[in-house]
């Protein structure tokens, strides 16, 4: 059997996947739970393959090419979920299961209280906000690159971006204690 050697098509597509398939799985792990991020991602690999004459020659934009990729990806992938779920609604209403015994809670592993008011914080913010400020902080992404994620322009994008932290910063200092306020915790007085 002899060896089988890349079309020039398949050494883009494989250069592609390095620089973009990294990022792209960050992107959707960070919005997704990681079933679904890892079908999506497939997804995306394949409309790659089969747009790849259409992604941008520079790296620098075909990240954000491919994370307008997947955003379209993993919202047609939570649209079918939503429709799932009203299936799954109408086949209980017809036929309800048994009961069952509630699941036990499982601990947050990201037990940083910094961290967990930064989630709060972008959970009140606008959607439009919360994904500018992701783009921004998680993908590392500078206003004109999400300018093409969010298919708007560089301007627009960078003066969201300003509002949006404005925005995270005003959530931030409401739900932080005043400096020096002493809190009670269980009998104990402690000095925040």
């Amino acid at each position: 059997m002899g060896t089988v050697t890349d079309t020039a098509r398949e050494h883009r597509m494989r250069e592609l996947v390095a620089l973009v398939g990294e990022p792209v799985r960050r992107y959707l792990h960070r919005r997704t739970d990681a079933a679904t991020a890892d079908d999506v991602f497939g997804d995306v690999l394949l409309v790659c393959w089969r747009r790849l004459d259409d992604v941008p020659a520079e790296p620098e934009n075909a990240v954000p090419w491919a994370f307008v990729v997947a955003r379209q990806c993993l919202q047609n992938a939570q649209r079918a979920e939503r429709r799932r779920g009203r299936l799954v609604g109408r086949i209980i209403a017809i036929d309800p299961p048994p009961a069952a015994a509630a699941p036990l809670g499982a601990e947050d592993p990201d037990d940083d209280p910094r961290a967990a008011a930064v989630t709060t914080a972008l959970t009140r913010l606008r959607a439009d906000d919360a994904e500018v400020l992701r783009l921004w902080a998680w993908e590392e992404l500078e206003s004109p690159q999400i300018a093409v994620v969010l298919d708007i322009s560089a301007n627009a994008a960078a003066i969201r971006l300003h509002r949006a932290k404005a925005r995270l910063k005003a959530e931030l200092e409401k739900s932080a204690p005043p400096p020096g306020h002493v809190r009670h915790e269980e009998g104990r007085t402690t000095n925040d």
